[in-house]
């Protein structure tokens, strides 16, 4: 562990803190505009919880890339972002419920699981995609749940 290289200086910080707050930035960003849904639905997993697990995988993948260029073979950004795939799917399967025949919770859970894909996303440097796929998740979540309301709710 004493092999790697430390940011002990502000210069190396410097060179490192702006993308960094960038790539988390953009990752609270598209965590909000999905989270903010959520909680207007009154769902579990709202408005702070989207946030936290976007900018999670955005610090994960991150610290794996820094890793990477600071160290060499020290990191590997594609197994810690399998590792956040992985977690993240034991949070949304607890989110998912089973009562009386009926299974609730599974938009929600797969909510968290694309949320934290565009985490990584946002982490591995590409903000723009980012936000293309948080504007696609919240117009599959808000166009098509009004779509499902009025028109396979209405044949019921």
């Amino acid at each position: 562990m004493n092999d790697l290289p430390l940011i002990e200086t502000w210069d190396q910080l410097a060179r490192v803190l702006p993308p960094f707050l960038v790539r988390c930035g953009v990752a609270a960003l598209c965590g909000a505009m999905i989270g903010l849904e959520r909680e207007f639905k009154r769902k579990p997993a709202g408005f702070r919880t989207n946030i936290l697990i976007c900018v999670g995988a955005a610090i994960y993948m991150s610290v794996g890339l820094l890793l990477v260029h600071a160290g060499g073979e020290q990191g590997d950004p594609a197994r810690i972002a399998a590792q956040v795939v992985t977690g993240i799917g034991f949070l949304g399967a607890g989110s998912i419920m089973q009562a009386g025949g009926a299974v609730t919770g599974l938009t929600t859970a797969a909510t968290i699981w694309v949320v934290a894909s565009i985490g990584l996303v946002a982490g591995a440097g590409f903000p723009l995609l980012a936000i293309y796929a948080a504007v696609m998740v919240l117009l599959t979540l808000v166009v098509l749940g009004r779509f499902e309301k009025r028109v396979l709710e209405s044949d019921s």
